[in-house]
């Protein structure tokens, strides 16, 4: 999995390309964890390019939203392709986490 950044002026855009399993998730929840624990509060994650969420991805999800929470901050999620969606939609996170279309929502969803 690759993971690239963007900081603007109105939150952290991070683009997840690849898969999001378990030989994966250790590493992204490291790198987004050190952002939230260098100051970022309003994250978006740009999925894209995310052709597979596991549990384990979801778990890292969890934490970086919890995470978030707990520092009063925000996290959304845009542009989910089917497949993640899909798993996003049966697992219930669209639920409980704010998955939107696009970017400027997102960035929009983050700012509230």
């Amino acid at each position: 999995m690759n993971m690239v950044s963007d900081t603007l002026a109105n939150g952290v855009v991070v683009r997840l390309q690849g898969r999001l399993d378990s030989a994966t998730s250790a590493e992204a929840e490291k790198s987004l964890l050190a952002l939230i624990d260098g100051g970022a509060t309003k994250v978006v994650l740009d999925l894209s390019q995310l052709d597979m969420v596991t549990s384990a991805g979801l778990r890292v999800l969890l934490v970086v939203a919890r995470r978030l929470k707990r520092a009063d901050g925000k996290l959304a999620l845009f542009a989910l392709q089917p497949l993640v969606r899909e798993i996003f939609e049966t697992s219930g996170f669209t639920n409980v986490l704010s998955v939107v279309d696009a970017e400027a929502e997102a960035l929009a969803s983050v700012q509230k």
